[in-house]
């Protein structure tokens, strides 16, 4: 990926930076295994979890902690509230209390306060954030913030709270809103009462449109501008407490904010991840009946969903979680099928086209059709959604200097081959490898016994991923476990966790247990679970 990153007065002859079209390559080129589990590691084990909702409502989603009073705040969207629960005894967790929250996405805790990012009815129009008191739970003020406030947080001195402001389009056609995206920075340092909101937008780059497509920045939809177009979904803040990182998913990007200032300074590209190459392979149909980690001729657009920030070696690093999301809008529509009649592949780019649009083959991968094209309207590169990978970027640089490249899959495949890129919502095998894989989503970071660990939520096989990152530079997958399962018959309901939303990690320090911990909101089986965090001794 590109090392340098745009500003507002970028100039438009930056060089592409992403790697061009891979040519046609044998068929079925497995990688290889990741390194086995290092004996020391820590392991992580299902202490207790409660149900909040039904299947598949979304009853379950982020989820904060609070160390003083040892209890949790998870967003139940179904019921348009923040559920509290009592975690003192983390092995039976209990309900105790609710916040009303109509259209919560996000919950964050620090201190005395307890802060809601959310969406308006119609989500295009602008959003808020409330904040409550935790010792009572009693709402303090609501302040406005952007349209769609899709994930929120504090600094880690609790002077700030920073929201994502997706500003999803109404749609594309006639008569259609496409509220800009943005990031709201809410002051509470004179308390919730007297909270001031400035924010941090992305007019300054309108005019660089082509500057930002150059560099690979997708700005992509019919008739809006890069304020507009440009949709912030995550956000990690630094461990200074000066700069704020928010993911840009659909445009494949990740923005620079300075808090103090409230002002977007830079954009960094995020690249192209090259599937022909050994080690970053992927499964790509769900139609041939067997687990098939090879490498393709097709570029992974990395568009991240959760991020976080942690140092090593001295350094300010990030973690991504590459999920990838295509853009289903009325008026627009991106996501076909390569096998579909419509798609034409430039017969020099790929000569084994026919073979490669087989549904045993890629057929039935989900490509986008902003792929590139040539002057006769054939796609001279295939490009997919999600890297179906973690990624580590130096915040310095902008620099991905680590890729779990296919080792989600192939770790998924080692120790949970009847699950392979199972869906959440059913029972069965394989049947998400045409679209995004396991699917990993959020990611949370901690520090145990003086080493630095990435939990990694992944959405579909509904597993958490463990990574030491301690070494930014040479990270490395420790384990994946999943607590869900599937003894019904195939296409029927799975039960346990199911579809990991959002993880927090819980220091030692701050645990009931004395243990560190990770909880997690499981969106579909509407559960929230406390996993501890078993030390490698």
């Amino acid at each position: 990926m590109p090392k340098k990153v745009l500003s507002p007065v970028v100039s438009a002859s930056l060089a592409l930076a992403v790697a061009a079209g891979a040519g046609a390559i044998a068929l079925g080129s497995a990688t290889a295994a990741p390194e086995a589990t290092p004996a020391a590691q820590p392991s992580l084990s299902a202490l207790g979890s409660v149900k909040t909702g039904d299947f598949a409502e979304s009853a379950s989603e982020i989820v904060a902690y609070d160390a003083k009073r040892k209890q949790g705040f998870v967003v139940n969207a179904q019921a348009g509230r923040v559920d509290v629960l009592d975690l003192s005894d983390p092995k039976a967790p209990v309900v105790v209390g609710s916040l009303d929250t109509p259209g919560a996405n996000s919950v964050a805790v620090h201190g005395d306060l307890v802060a809601v990012a959310e969406q308006s009815d119609p989500k295009h129009t602008p959003g808020t954030v409330t904040f409550f008191d935790a010792r009572t739970l009693k709402a303090i003020t609501t302040v406005t913030v952007g349209a769609l406030p899709d994930m929120l947080t504090f600094t880690e001195n609790g002077s700030y709270v920073l929201v994502a402001n997706e500003g999803e389009p109404q749609g594309y056609l006639a008569g259609q809103v496409d509220p800009e995206g943005s990031v709201s920075i809410i002051d509470v340092r004179k308390g919730a009462a007297r909270a001031t909101v400035s924010t941090a937008d992305f007019r300054a780059f309108n005019d660089e449109v082509d500057a930002l497509r150059e560099q690979g920045i997708r700005i992509f939809g019919p008739g809006s501008s890069v304020a507009q177009d440009l949709e912030p979904e995550y956000i990690a803040v630094s461990t200074n407490g000066r700069t704020a990182y928010a993911t840009l998913q659909e445009n494949n990007a990740i923005a620079v904010i300075d808090i103090q200032s409230a002002r977007v300074t830079t954009l960094i590209p995020l690249g192209l991840k090259d599937h022909s190459l050994a080690g970053t392979g992927l499964d790509a149909s769900d139609r041939d009946g067997k687990i098939n980690i090879a490498t393709w001729p097709v570029k992974g657009i990395y568009m991240p969903d959760g991020i976080a920030s942690f140092t090593s070696r001295g350094g300010e690093y990030l973690i991504t979680a590459n999920e990838g999301d295509a853009r289903e809008y009325d008026g627009f529509e991106e996501e076909v099928r390569i096998g579909n009649k419509s798609v034409k592949l430039d017969p020099t780019v790929f000569p084994n086209a026919a073979t490669l649009q087989n549904n045993a083959n890629l057929g039935r991968l989900n490509m986008t059709t902003t792929s590139p094209k040539n002057a006769k309207g054939e796609y001279t590169q295939i490009q997919v959604f999600g890297g179906r990978s973690a990624s580590i970027i130096d915040a310095a640089t902008g620099e991905r200097v680590w890729d779990s490249g296919d080792q989600f899959e192939q770790l998924i495949a080692e120790k949970y081959p009847a699950i392979f890129n199972a869906n959440h919502e059913e029972t069965g095998f394989d049947n998400r490898s045409d679209n995004k894989g396991p699917e990993p989503e959020g990611v949370a970071v901690g520090k145990i016994e003086g080493r630095t660990y990435a939990f990694v939520g992944l959405e579909r096989v509904s597993g958490i991923a463990v990574i030491d990152v301690t070494d930014a530079k040479k990270a490395k997958l420790i384990d994946i476990v999943v607590n869900r399962q599937d003894d019904g018959p195939v296409g029927g309901q799975p039960t346990g966790d199911l579809g990991p939303e959002g993880l927090t990690f819980v220091s030692q320090a701050d645990s009931p247990t004395k243990q560190p911990m990770l909880l997690v909101g499981n969106e579909v089986s509407g559960t929230t679970t406390a996993w501890q965090i078993n030390l490698g001794r």
